[in-house]
């Protein structure tokens, strides 16, 4: 009897601990068990060698701004398929350039997003920045405005390309500083001129007039072009804004209204 006695108190002790721990793990619940570990970015470089670098040397705002897990929030095998690679439009939101698609088809690398590489035939997408250069384009036509802006902006976002890559110098020895100092890339035929431009720019379209001036003895072969055809191209003086009203008497205007009459061109004077 003793011995059955001695079995049962034994047994609810056993009971009774089991019970107790049991009632604790319950109690206890989900924050019992072991929290998972975060990963870091310091952890990703482990595996991750190339990003790093790119991020390092061309990351714009991903290497100043945002971290690896800003970006990739898991990884396999706990985070599976697209959810590891983000969306551009997670973060590039409110702006017209931001909502289109395809970003990879310029940004080719994620990590290097101010890299810039750019498809022929390209227009549109460029537009979404670009909007007073399509502006002038259209207010200015031109062959410019019927070529794509990849035609010359090629390859690489950024490029200001030479004029000379399709365009022969007015002169030999033209350089790309020469163009624009009288002509815009995207309203190329508004051409305007400081009062500095030599007469030498303006011969590689206008010999004729350029020879004749040279060989003249009037006072006109000492001026540069610019100091008659002020500002702005096809812009043609009247000899009144020089020389006055009525450089000669009234009866002798009156007989030659027009001073051609006399003294032929401006660019060859008659004596």
């Amino acid at each position: 009897m003793r011995r059955k006695s001695g079995r049962k108190g034994l047994m609810g002790i056993i009971t009774g601990v089991l019970l107790l721990t049991t009632a604790a793990w319950a109690q206890a619940g989900p924050k019992a068990a072991p929290k998972a570990a975060e990963l870091l970015p310091s952890d990703c470089v482990k595996c991750h060698e190339k990003e790093p670098q790119d991020i390092d040397s061309n990351g714009g705002a991903h290497k100043t701004q945002v971290s690896c897990v800003d970006c990739h929030v898991g990884h396999p095998p706990k985070v599976q398929g697209k959810d590891i690679i983000p969306s551009c439009s997670n973060c590039h939101t409110d702006t017209p350039h931001f909502k289109l698609q395809g970003c990879l088809g310029c940004h080719n690398n994620p990590h290097t997003p101010l890299v810039v590489t750019i498809p022929d035939g390209i227009t549109d997408p460029c537009l979404t920045c670009h909007t007073k250069q399509m502006a002038q384009l259209q207010q200015n036509v031109s062959k410019h405005t019927a070529v794509a802006c990849s035609t010359c902006h090629r390859e690489r976002h950024g490029l200001i390309p030479n004029c000379t890559d399709c365009h022969s110098p007015h002169t030999a020895g033209q350089v790309q500083k020469d163009c624009l100092t009288c002509h815009k890339a995207h309203m190329p035929k508004e051409v305007t001129y400081p009062k500095e431009t030599p007469s030498s720019n303006c011969a590689g379209c206008h010999a004729a007039a350029y020879d004749k001036l040279k060989k003249s003895k009037a006072k006109h072969s000492k001026l540069e072009c610019v100091y008659c055809h002020k500002d702005k191209h096809k812009m043609i003086p009247k000899c009144q804004d020089c020389h006055g009203a009525t450089p000669h008497p009234a009866a002798m205007h009156q007989s030659f209204p027009r001073c051609g009459q006399c003294h032929g061109v401006a660019h060859d004077l008659n004596k």
